[in-house]
């Protein structure tokens, strides 16, 4: 079931800024907004909690790591030991330079995956993006209107701020 969103578009980032703060002050449904480029603080204006992925980026790392040495050290030890010089089998600091990297390749390439699957940009997503103008010099805000009483009160608030246009556009549920 379609369900219609109204558009609010701004041409600075400070008037989108204010109308996303007024927006969730005033209890607004607040779906996306949409930039040409990052802009400060706006994480903080929607509400916005800080991301997980350090957190994830850290934890893959580590794993990458971890296996790593134990893969190099499980070749040195028991599958491949080699009596080189009559020099122990296993030499710790020898295996830190490929365990630093396939470390940095895990936590790399897992953060990667996991901040694709977690945003949805998987293949055949349905892009998000409905008015174009938003990638080139505009900055919209787009607010959820569920029926007619939250549309006008959007509306308002949209003109409140000094929105060069707003446009209402239905979108898949």
């Amino acid at each position: 079931m379609p369900t219609k969103v109204i558009y609010g578009l701004y041409a600075e980032e400070a008037a989108l800024l204010a109308a996303t703060r007024a927006a969730r002050d005033g209890g607004g449904a607040i779906r996306d907004v949409h930039t040409p480029y990052a802009v400060h603080g706006l994480d903080e204006a929607m509400g916005l909690r800080p991301t997980r992925l350090g957190i994830v980026c850290f934890v893959l790392g580590v794993t990458g790591a971890l296996f790593a040495f134990g893969f190099q050290s499980w070749v040195f030890l028991v599958d491949w030991p080699l009596n080189v010089g009559g020099k122990s089998f296993w030499a710790p600091p020898a295996l830190l330079p490929v365990t630093f990297e396939v470390g940095v390749l895990f936590a790399a390439l897992g953060t990667v995956l996991a901040f694709l699957l977690r945003s949805g940009l998987v293949p055949g997503a349905a892009p998000a993006l409905a008015l174009p103008e938003v990638t080139d010099d505009r900055f919209a805000l787009v607010l959820d209107a569920p029926d007619a009483a939250a549309a006008e009160r959007a509306r308002a608030l949209l003109l409140a701020h000094h929105a060069l246009e707003i446009r209402e556009v239905e979108v898949a549920a």
